[in-house]
């Protein structure tokens, strides 16, 4: 089909992208993104968070295509509340990750997000909880591995974000994917797994190609979508790692960054 828009596919972060600091999305985003459906472009979330903590922000959008959570890991339907594609963490490798990082670095405070439709995210002592997202807190080590897991959440009592996830790259580098996906969120994936992984499947689905396609992303964990996509545009509240790989950076989320783009391209 013929439009007046030039992209087939939006794909669009959450946090620090799509949504406000409050969580919410504004009427004017809420607009443009209809506005290019109905011009014929598919909209896909493309979240580090999983699907638990991504569900509940879907149904208030009355969103009921395809979502890609949990960092490429997963990809969800959202209208039939379904999960089509699960990627874990080989529990062993992230183990021996763990024991390497903390060889390096020292002692780290530790999260995990469990696998499947409702996996609790587990919070260890001294890790910090960004929002107000539901956790279930852990004080054995055994819990931690229980179960499968998608990712490992680390934070370290003194280095950066910028710092640990450097030093966790250096170390664990050949056994898992380090990934920065927001301010005090740094998180070991299974190894080569990105969010374009599971935006390629998601695009794959719908037939739709990467050369067809425009993503927004605030964070380095947006660096690999943003590679995949034949535009990548930065909030201008994004990393600069992300901002120096961007084909255009837009106003900030709190300011209808993703409508700004849209807006334009619709007119």
């Amino acid at each position: 089909m013929s439009t007046g828009f030039p992209y087939k596919l939006i794909a669009t972060d959450l946090d620090g992208t799509l949504l406000r600091s409050d969580e919410s999305v504004s009427p004017r985003t809420r607009a443009a993104l209809a506005a290019a459906t109905e011009a014929g472009a598919a909209h896909i979330v493309v979240t580090g968070r999983a699907v638990p903590w991504t569900r509940h922000i879907l149904d208030d959008l009355g969103y009921e295509g395809l979502a890609v959570c949990g960092q490429g890991a997963q990809v969800y339907d959202a209208g039939a509340h379904r999960l089509l594609t699960s990627v874990t963490l080989d529990r062993q490798l992230a183990a021996v990750a763990l024991a390497k990082i903390e060889a390096e670095v020292g002692p780290l405070y530790l999260a995990a997000s469990r696998g499947g439709l409702d996996g609790a995210v587990l919070v260890g002592p001294g890790y910090a909880v960004t929002g107000s997202l539901p956790a279930t807190p852990f004080t054995e080590a055994s819990d931690l591995w229980a179960e499968p897991l998608n990712k490992i959440y680390i934070q370290h009592p003194r280095l950066s974000d910028d710092e640990l996830a450097v030093a966790a790259r250096e170390a664990a580098g050949g056994f898992v994917t380090v990934a920065m996906a927001g301010e005090g969120i740094v998180e070991l994936l299974p190894l080569g797994l990105s969010k374009a992984t599971g935006l390629s499947l998601a695009a794959r689905r719908l037939g739709i190609k990467a050369a067809e396609t425009i993503a927004f992303g605030d964070m380095p964990n947006d660096i690999a979508m943003f590679a995949w996509a034949a535009r990548g545009v930065a909030m201008a509240n994004a990393h600069e790692e992300l901002k120096a790989v961007a084909d255009e950076v837009t106003a900030s989320n709190e300011e209808d960054g993703i409508a700004v783009v849209l807006e334009r391209l619709l007119a």
